[in-house]
């Protein structure tokens, strides 16, 4: 009989890959929180008159940095600091519809066990801010698995730009090519595939079809998932 336990399809992946390393997006990859992102932003956008469709925001929000979110939004330019205002405003709305709901992707915290146990060193590396960071580590015991945490303000080109899993890779000390992502979003399954890392991309936001450039897709991270 086929052994169908998270560990064993997991050191089956690891093996195959030759991954060396972990990295996690956070929004829709750590927490199923993009449905409260695109309300939020609706919620926000009533004070200046615009509406956003869910296309839309999955086309030119999910998965980017929270400048070049705030810029498409405006539909111009702005320096660090006047788009850190209005972002901030916006993830303080997100902060306070989210958190009655805050929960791991399901499968999320045995699969962090499973690869802590295997001394596989892990990194979060977000297209979002600080501040929404510690909101999650706040309510979710995650924190002590991830050896590097790398967000916008740590980058100067968003995803699907590689930077910032180049710039992950580089902190944990481990090539390119030996690791893992686990990705949510279309441009977040490009930056990781265009800096030579193996994706797994979960459709928690997007559709199998939107995701087809990873080397697998999941629903989440329970066991039958990684079957290959």
């Amino acid at each position: 009989m086929a052994d169908n336990s998270l560990e064993f399809n997991i050191d089956k992946l690891l093996k195959a890959w030759n991954i060396k390393a972990v990295i996690f997006d956070l929004d829709g990859t750590l927490i199923d929180n993009n449905s409260f992102h695109l309300q939020s932003w609706r919620q926000y956008l009533k004070n200046i008159g615009r509406e956003i469709s869910e296309e839309e925001y999955k086309k030119n929000i999910n998965g980017r940095t929270n400048k070049d979110a705030i810029e498409y939004i405006y539909a111009r330019k702005m320096n660090d600091e006047e788009a850190l205002k209005y972002a901030l405003e916006k993830e303080a709305v997100y902060r306070k519809l989210y958190e009655p709901h805050i929960k791991p992707v399901t499968g999320l915290m045995e699969l962090l066990g499973a690869l802590h146990e295997r001394q596989l060193p892990m990194a979060i590396a977000t297209s979002g801010i600080q501040v929404n960071i510690d909101f999650m580590f706040s309510h979710l015991p995650i924190e002590k698995y991830f050896k590097v945490v790398v967000n916008s303000a740590h980058i100067t080109m968003g995803k699907p730009d590689p930077e910032i899993y180049i710039k992950t890779a580089a902190l944990l000390g481990i090539p390119q090519n030996n690791c893992l992502v686990f990705e949510d979003a279309a441009v977040g399954v490009s930056a990781a595939k265009s800096a030579g890392m193996k994706v797994i991309a979960i459709t928690t936001t997007q559709c199998k079809e939107e995701l087809s450039n990873a080397d697998m897709i999941i629903h989440d991270y329970t066991a039958e998932n990684f079957l290959t």
